[in-house]
């Protein structure tokens, strides 16, 4: 019977003092947005003007020495920058996921493919290999002047899925999300 007693004084006690007040709660948050509101309204306006002109990407695979990047969105990269692109699906990986690779190759320039693998305006790319780590066969890559709109990308991994295979292929200006930072 103790027991029972104790713990209705311990259940009295937290019903006089715990009931949650909805007044002055009410009080407290206008007095507290009264103070912070401009800080809270500034730090969501950097978070919006930062997500409309940046993001991050992630590099899961080994095709690049760098893990994670800092994308500068609707900033066309140059010759021999990061680009950061949308895939445009097939194979492992759905549409829409977010590559990043070299940007290598330009409208105009000329890519070969012979024995020794592809070149680029006569620079050796790439080795273009017949099946992928899993063992699903590989079709090789688009050869020719690149025409306008299209773009060559690469990495220095022999088993990155880049330009050298039809998977692929060239990529398009629709798919260039932007020019790509290595952070590490």
């Amino acid at each position: 019977m103790r027991t029972l007693f104790l713990h209705r004084s311990w259940r009295d006690r937290f019903a006089s003092s715990g009931r949650f007040r909805l007044r002055t709660f009410a009080e407290r948050s206008v007095e507290h947005l009264k103070h912070w509101a401009v800080v809270y309204v500034a730090v969501a306006a950097i978070a919006l003007w930062f997500h409309a002109h940046y993001g991050f990407g992630l590099n899961a695979s080994p095709s690049l020495p760098h893990r994670l990047f800092l994308i500068h969105k609707g900033e066309m990269p140059s010759r021999g920058d990061f680009v950061a692109f949308r895939w445009a699906g097939g194979g492992p990986y759905p549409a829409g996921v977010t590559f990043i690779k070299v940007l290598a190759g330009m409208p105009g320039d000329e890519v070969t493919r012979d024995a020794q693998g592809f070149h680029l305006n006569g620079v050796p790319v790439g080795v273009p290999k017949p099946v992928s780590r899993r063992g699903q066969p590989l079709e090789p890559g688009p050869t020719g002047r690149i025409p306008e709109g299209r773009y060559y990308v690469q990495a220095g991994h022999p088993d990155s899925l880049d330009s050298r295979y039809q998977l692929t292929g060239w990529i398009h200006a629709s798919q260039i999300i932007g020019r790509a930072d290595a952070l590490f």
